[in-house]
């Protein structure tokens, strides 16, 4: 059993061999310069300064087998998976399924849906598509963890409020202990990070717990440790 004594709103505890690591919709509509995002007028470096820990920190869980999911929030090429109160959000032009400087935006197969180049899944890695903001809403998430036995997830990804902040409360209802980890996670509005990690944390660990991914990495141990996740 590792423990992250720093965390909020106190230590966390968990066992490699029932813990994943999830990342969030780390692609490149949101993320990279000149995409759908940024179109926007939101600053993506506020989402890029997640990219450096968090590709360390797959560096090291990678190193002791640690089972690692990713997510891509988008929708089917036809949009019959895009609810009308979904669709109809945004400026015209500016829309799910219209084109974008990346591709037609949050489509499944465009450029702009899949993840940036630095974090890219390996082949052993599950990449869950999944339509809504929440990452157990119409996918098999909780068949996978489930199936490997999974009870504890450090979750990392964008946005804080959004995405992220969505997964953590479904997950919370279906008996997953989640530690966020705060600087592998962000948001276009620095506001709304604070608050959506105060709000994990409050009154006790309402939804979970917070650390820094360094203090994840220092727990861990050194290579060998589990088998590779398959």
């Amino acid at each position: 059993m590792l423990t992250i004594a720093a965390a909020r709103p106190g230590p966390y505890s968990f066992d490699l061999s029932t813990t994943a690591l999830l990342v969030i919709d780390m692609q490149r509509d949101f993320l990279e310069p000149g995409g759908f995002g940024e179109s926007l007028g939101n600053d993506v470096g506020q989402l890029r300064r997640t990219i450096a820990p968090l590709a360390a920190l797959l560096a090291d869980a990678r190193a002791v087998g640690l089972s690692i999911l990713h997510t891509r929030e988008g929708h089917l090429p036809d949009l019959s998976d895009c609810p009308p109160a979904k669709l109809s959000r945004g400026a015209p032009s500016k829309r799910i399924g219209d084109p974008g400087p990346k591709g037609r935006i949050l489509v499944r197969g465009e450029y702009g849906h899949d993840i940036v180049d630095e974090l890219t899944p390996l082949p052993d890695e599950p990449v869950i598509d999944k339509p809504g903001k929440g990452a157990f809403h119409a996918t098999n998430l909780d068949v996978l963890l489930t199936e490997r036995g999974i009870r504890s997830l450090l979750v990392a990804g964008v946005t804080t409020e959004v995405c992220v902040h969505t997964t953590v409360r479904e997950a919370n209802d279906r008996g997953y202990e989640c530690l966020v980890l705060a600087d592998c996670v962000g948001s276009y509005f620095p506001e709304f990070h604070r608050v959506g990690l105060a709000m994990i944390a409050a009154q006790g660990g309402i939804f979970g717990w917070v650390a820094d991914s360094a203090q994840v990495r220092a727990a861990l141990p050194t290579t060998g440790v589990l088998q590779p996740s398959s």
